[in-house]
């Protein structure tokens, strides 16, 4: 039943969503002149939903999937994201980025694990956009919107592709959207992971369950103070610690700044009809 006195409600009509995406995804790939798109797979859920929602919108000829491994990668990801490809029978690829992140590192030894996971990262990035220019397909995002909330993305990287179908479903609703597409249990229900440091999972990062983090974030993104979520049953740490990223994090979330000196800015003044 609809809290009356809340934010609207996380629940999501998932085959409505479902019609909706795939919608979005044929017509931004048409309105760039594309026919195909290529996906970096992963093995979680966000990458899964997205390769799934392609081959319902393009079909399974026209979407390639990539697996981009770290030598220090979970198997398990690489297993899952298998199970991606093989559920989906698209076309695959496997690179390795070790020798190419292990070569600048050998320039950058001291780096420490947060460093080295963006370099990962910005890897996988350069991988996916020379495969797209290969098979002339499109890359598509796979971030979900808590994860663009909190800021937790590696900058010009995780947000780079152009199309992204799912970057505004929090977590919670990809899982409830992955059910509904008949993504595989096991990647559902394991625990989300970016997998760049062994054991890391994106709750022990965040410091706040993802079913806690998007019911705060809709209560704050439709209005709500502290003081109304206070009295919702959320503690004033999780408040904070959403605050906190939500508002430290907004520069990640914007283009980069660029300083105006004509009347014509380019994403200001000079705008083309996809802009608004």
């Amino acid at each position: 039943m609809r809290d009356h006195g809340g934010p609207p409600p996380l629940a999501i009509d998932a085959a409505l969503t479902e019609e909706w995406l795939t919608g979005f995804l044929r017509d931004e790939l048409t309105r760039r002149s594309f026919g195909k798109a290529v996906i970096g797979i992963s093995g979680g859920v966000d990458s899964a939903v997205t390769a799934f929602l392609a081959v319902r919108a393009l079909g399974r000829e026209n979407v390639i999937g990539i697996r981009l491994p770290y030598r220090t990668s979970s198997a398990e990801s690489l297993d899952h994201a298998q199970l991606v490809i093989d559920a989906l029978g698209i076309e695959s690829r496997t690179v390795d980025i070790s020798p190419a992140v292990d070569g600048y590192l050998t320039a950058e030894p001291d780096a420490d694990a947060s460093r080295r996971g963006n370099i990962m990262s910005r890897m996988r990035m350069i991988a996916l956009f020379d495969l797209s220019a290969r098979y002339r397909a499109l890359p598509l995002g796979t971030g979900n919107k808590t994860e663009r909330l909190f800021g937790y993305f590696t900058w010009h990287a995780d947000d780079s592709p152009p199309i992204n179908p799912i970057g505004d479903l929090y977590k919670t609703q990809v899982w409830a959207l992955a059910r509904h597409l008949g993504v595989p249990d096991i990647i559902i229900t394991k625990p989300a992971t970016a997998d760049l440091i062994a054991g890391q999972t994106d709750e022990g990062d965040l410091g706040i369950s993802y079913g806690r983090a998007d019911d705060i974030l809709n209560g704050m993104l439709h209005g709500f103070s502290h003081e109304a979520l206070r009295a919702r049953g959320f503690q004033l740490d999780e408040l904070t610690l959403v605050s906190r990223r939500l508002n430290g994090t907004h520069w990640k979330r914007r283009p980069p700044a660029t300083a105006l000196v004509s009347q014509s800015g380019i994403g200001e003044s000079y705008l083309r009809p996809v802009d608004y």
